[in-house]
């Protein structure tokens, strides 16, 4: 016999709310069967203007008390399965500790892991993780026509990266504006750097391009002539 255990939690985005809920489920059920949790998103939240108006994303969470057990997901794509089992391993190997949640589209392959602490997935500006994308991507992503974006997220963390970055890209902009200077920022992945240019590509009165070679290629934001 099991009984519900259900917990509500909130976060800047759906996947942070989604983790808190899940750490405090942990927290109540030591066996927890993380792949049972069932997740209901109450609110995805909303960023208001300037800072203003903000509201929470909220979810809740609900898990069977009992015996951990495999799930079989007979939904799962041959790309997902693989890139699943790839994380299971990487995760396992650096010893993060993760629950791996995928969504699938006809696009786009996102896997979101989940856990108490995850700054060892993460790694030093996103560095690790951003790692362990290019990897799962040159294995799960295909080629030609098949091929598909892959992301890997931990706990939110791609979106409050992007956040972060459209703010410093704003900023930025502005100071351009302002000086009539260029400015540098530091080197990115090819990721962040695309994040930064499609944020300024409709701003007017500044231009962006990306310069060096490697791991020093970062953008620079420069006014427009």
């Amino acid at each position: 016999m099991t009984s519900d255990h259900t917990v509500e939690a909130t976060g800047e985005t759906v996947s942070e709310a989604k983790w808190r809920a899940l750490r405090e489920l942990e927290l109540l059920l030591p066996s927890l069967d993380k792949e049972s949790v069932r997740f209901q998103v109450l609110s995805e939240g909303q960023r208001g203007l300037l800072g203003v108006g903000y509201t929470p994303a909220r979810v809740v969470a609900t898990a069977a008390e009992g015996p951990a057990r495999e799930r079989d997901r007979p939904d799962e794509s041959d790309a997902a399965r693989r890139l699943r089992t790839l994380l299971d391993q990487v995760t396992a190997a650096i010893g993060a500790r993760c629950r791996i949640e995928i969504e699938e589209t006809p696009e786009c392959l996102t896997a979101t892991c989940f856990g108490d602490d995850l700054g060892i997935l993460i790694g030093r500006h996103g560095g690790t993780i951003d790692a362990v994308q290019t990897l799962a991507a040159a294995i799960v992503g295909g080629t030609g026509d098949e091929r598909r974006e892959v992301v890997v997220d931990a706990a939110g963390y791609r979106d409050r990266r992007r956040r972060t970055l459209e703010s410093l890209a704003l900023r930025c902009a502005e100071e351009v504006r302002r000086s009539g200077e260029r400015v540098e920022l530091e080197p990115m992945s090819a990721t962040e750097r695309k994040i930064v240019h499609t944020c300024l590509q409709d701003l007017e009165g500044v231009t962006t391009v990306s310069e060096g070679e490697g791991p020093n290629r970062r953008v620079v934001v420069e006014p427009a002539s």
